[in-house]
């Protein structure tokens, strides 16, 4: 049994975190010691990950207990690498990285998109989640939106995006100034539903999984929103510092034994909504994604 203990930055810790974050020296080992994480995550039988607590992916049940697909792989890869006692930090999104480079979490569980931008700030485990986009809208979906290129096209709806989270880039990249910047995805769709935003975008499996219960709110067809004629790939990984290289490859060759037997992978994640369409595929690699050779 995996022991858990949870520590909670709440909305009230954010600003001082951020705060803490710009002054902080990172005590991480990085260059000849990067080794030493992987050593002392052993020694000590306890890793601490950041999760942004968004369903499926990760998040803190009623029970107090860290949950979701993202939770389920960690449990079972850093079990075998000999780290039995996972603890969570929820954190903002855009906090994630730099909580990580500033040595406050030795890892990120929330499905985190490979982006090159990211790459250049943090290192990407190998793809662990395909997803694609969807719209959360007022039941009815009364202003008839598909995609977001239905939100330009619209031209009078505002959108609320998950800061720092890959639609907010997309809502840049198509011109859409009209939005709401939430902290989470819940967030998101409260202010749909409080009529503050018409339409929330975020990952198609984390909405519906969201919204199902909910009378008020619907979620559109699961789209690959395209920019500038080019379809953009959806991959989620575990972030690790940079210098962390050991601690990596260690997790990666965890990771093969998953994502490379297709049932095996399912009994993970299949729980938390996720299906065989959600599993990477073999010749997918995150130094492409880095390159932004697959966008």
């Amino acid at each position: 049994m995996i022991r858990r203990t949870i520590t909670t930055t709440g909305a009230a810790g954010l600003g001082a975190l951020a705060l803490a974050l710009a002054g902080c020296t990172s005590t991480a080992p990085t260059g000849d010691d990067a080794g030493s994480t992987l050593e002392q995550l052993r020694e000590e039988g306890s890793i601490t990950l950041a999760i942004a607590s968004e369903q499926p992916y990760s998040w803190v049940d009623e029970n107090g207990e860290p949950t979701g697909a993202t939770i389920a792989i960690h449990e079972r890869i850093f079990s075998e690498l000999g780290v039995e006692n996972i603890e969570v930090e929820e954190v903002a999104w855009d906090n994630l990285i730099p909580g990580l480079n500033a040595g406050r979490w030795d890892a990120v569980s929330a499905g985190m998109s490979i982006l090159p931008e990211r790459c250049e700030e943090a290192a990407f485990s190998d793809p662990e989640i395909m997803y694609t986009t969807t719209l959360a809208v007022p039941a009815g979906n009364p202003q008839n939106l598909s995609d977001l290129d239905s939100v330009v096209e619209a031209g009078d709806v505002t959108l609320a995006v998950q800061s720092g989270a890959i639609e907010d880039g997309y809502a840049k990249d198509l011109g859409i100034s009209d939005t709401v910047q939430v902290d989470t995805a819940s967030a998101g769709l409260e202010a749909v539903q409080s009529g503050l935003a018409d339409a929330f975008a975020l990952t198609a499996v984390s909405l519906n999984w969201m919204t199902e219960d909910m009378d008020d709110l619907e979620t559109t067809e699961a789209f690959v929103q395209e920019i500038d004629g080019t379809p953009q790939v959806g991959a989620g990984a575990t972030v690790f510092r940079q210098g962390d290289t050991e601690l990596l490859e260690a997790y990666n060759e965890e990771l093969a034994t998953i994502t490379g037997d297709e049932q095996t992978y399912l009994d993970l994640v299949e729980p938390f909504g996720f299906t065989a369409e959600n599993l990477p595929p073999a010749d997918l690699t995150t130094e492409q994604l880095c390159a932004g050779e697959l966008e």
